[in-house]
């Protein structure tokens, strides 16, 4: 693939935590682990012959506007997933480069809002008879009364946090007791309202989607937990996510989903479908369960997913033929060719 020919000014921009060394020489892959994507993208795309501008924030829009100042970027690379401690703050970031008229990657504020919020995105593609498990969200501070037409058993939630976080075994609840208790404990440790939804046994299915107006699925990946102990969910929990011991001991593995033409064809649409719905832009990684029946159901949509080198995201594209500087230029291209209002 041809990359861009001209040299951009490019400002990544990333967690003040998670801004990488210049070289990870004589570093361990779990020192290395907490900010690899950010390693991997910056270094990436210095190779490409771009000039890299690594900024690091938190919660002050000013160290942004001073270096939007600065360095004048052709381009703003953005992987930040929250603002000041907030995960639905990332949208607002992004509506702040387009008040500022920069280019941006990734996902527009519209659809970053739309899919943050779990029961929006669902109300959403319900309404465009689009299968989605049914649901109830719970407040902090309100009792939890479970809707009569929501059946057990039902995955407990954060409604906006991602990454898995506060999922665990025991968010797959059974009855009523069950329910209250886990919903109190989401409100505790994430400070978010809590989603229920219908735990739909079945295989767990990843399909990677790049483009603006014209769309590009990869590769489907299908996750396997291949020791997991007898009766426990098949779900893709908190520890399972960051802990790559406990990755090893359930034998945890991605592979590419062994599905039919026609399923791959209508599994393809579905998710152009959905990231039109959502008005997703740039890329993303829709979460799809394909229950017994054959449907499949969105569990949600992620704009801006990892972009790990050797991750769920980029593997997907490398089977799809797109190795990882190319999706890096993709990614950057898309960014150029969007259109904001102004």
């Amino acid at each position: 693939m041809k990359h861009l020919s001209r040299q951009l000014n490019i400002l990544t921009l990333m967690h003040e935590d998670l801004v990488p060394p210049a070289s990870i020489e004589g570093l361990s892959e779990k020192e290395i682990q907490p900010w690899k994507m950010e390693y991997d993208v910056s270094a990436t795309l210095g190779q490409l012959g771009h000039k890299v501008h690594p900024l690091g924030i938190y919660g002050d829009l000013g160290d942004l506007a001073d270096a939007l100042d600065r360095v004048k970027p052709d381009i703003v690379f953005n992987m930040m997933e929250e603002f000041d401690g907030h995960g639905p703050y990332d949208q607002h970031l992004v509506s702040f480069l387009e008040l500022r008229r920069v280019r941006y990657t990734g996902c527009n504020p519209r659809g970053l809002t739309l899919a943050r919020d779990k029961a929006l995105s669902k109300k959403i593609l319900a309404y465009h008879r689009i299968p989605v498990p049914a649901f109830a969200v719970f407040m902090p501070g309100k009792r939890v009364r479970r809707p009569s037409k929501l059946e057990f058993p039902l995955l407990v939630k954060s409604l906006y946090e991602e990454g898995s976080v506060g999922i665990a075994r025991a968010s797959v609840v059974r009855d009523d007791a069950a329910l209250a208790e886990r919903v109190e404990l989401i409100h505790r440790q994430t400070h978010t309202p809590a989603i229920a939804e219908e735990y739909i046994e079945g295989r767990e299915i990843y399909v990677g989607v790049t483009g603006n107006e014209r769309l590009q699925t990869a590769t489907p990946l299908e996750l396997f937990l291949e020791h997991l102990p007898e009766g426990a969910p098949n779900i893709a929990t908190s520890r399972l996510k960051w802990d790559y011991s406990h990755q090893a001991k359930v034998g945890m593995t991605t592979k590419v989903a062994e599905l039919s033409a026609d399923q791959i064809r209508h599994l393809d649409q579905l998710s152009k479908r959905i990231y039109r719905t959502l008005y997703l832009s740039g890329y993303a990684r829709l979460d799809f369960r394909l229950a017994a029946d054959g449907r499949f159901f969105l569990l949600e949509a992620n704009p801006n997913p990892c972009l790990s080198y050797g991750e769920d995201f980029a593997e997907a594209m490398h089977l799809s033929g797109v190795e990882y500087p190319d999706l890096l230029d993709r990614i950057l291209r898309l960014g150029l060719n969007y259109r904001g209002v102004w």
